[in-house]
Order: structure tokens, then sequence, then C-alpha cells
């Protein structure tokens, strides 16, 4: 399992600087699903944006790589309310319209990516040796 760590790592990285970078550059669909009650909302797409380009970037760092993750843990429950409310109010973005199950079918997937950073985030088991007789 261990060997699929560090592709998972990348994998992972990639997306969320991908991610946060789309933040920065097209934050209108961002701004339309936070939560009315939640104030500033286009500082709150940028502050994420940039959260995610921080964990991305530190899952690639040796010395940070576990904090990294454990900050994304802390991203995706910082803005799973976003989701929420998306699947909530049927709310389209980008001109694109999902269907509604599927804005439903996608807040599992949350929780995949919270186990994942969580995955991440724990220090690797020492090697297994095999006693000599």
């Amino acid at each position: 399992m261990r060997k699929h760590k560090g592709k998972v790592r990348v994998v992972l990285a990639l997306l969320m600087v991908a991610i946060g970078v789309v933040h920065f550059v097209a934050p209108a669909g961002f701004v339309k699903i936070v939560p009315k009650a939640l104030p500033e909302p286009e500082l709150l797409v940028y502050v994420s944006g940039f959260f995610e380009i921080a964990g991305g970037v530190g899952l690639l760092v040796p010395k940070v790589q576990r904090a990294a993750a454990w900050g994304l843990v802390a991203l995706y429950v910082a803005v799973f309310p976003a989701n929420i409310n998306m699947a909530v109010n049927n709310i389209q973005v980008g001109g694109v319209v999902i269907p509604e199950a599927a804005l439903w079918l996608r807040l599992p997937f949350q929780a995949v990516l919270i186990a994942v950073a969580v995955w991440l985030a724990r220090p690797d088991a020492p090697p297994q040796r095999v006693a000599s007789a």
C-alpha cells in the first residue's frame, strides 16, 4: 500500500492546486454556492483557493506533507457547507446543468477526500522484518 501512497499524494496535490487556481481564475461559481449566512463570499472563495493551493503544494514537500494533509482535512470540512448548499438549493454553476441527484451524490465524495487526506497524514508503518530461525 505504501507504494501507492506516493502516487495518490501526487494526484491529490495536482487536483488541489488545479482547483485552487480555478478559485482565482473563475470565482463566480464558487461564490454562488457559499451559504448566504456566511459573510464575504468572494473573500471566502479566495481564502479556500489559497489553502487548496497551499495544501496541494504542501503534499509534495516531505517536511510538511503530513501537516498539509491534515490541513486539507480541515479544508474539506470547512467547505462542506457550500457543497450542501449547492445540493439543497439545486444551485447550477458554469452553464452546465447538473442533475439534482448528482449534486446529492457528490456529497459523499467529500468523505472520500477526507479519508484519503487522513491516510496521507498518517505515518507509514515501518516495514515488517521476517524473523530468521
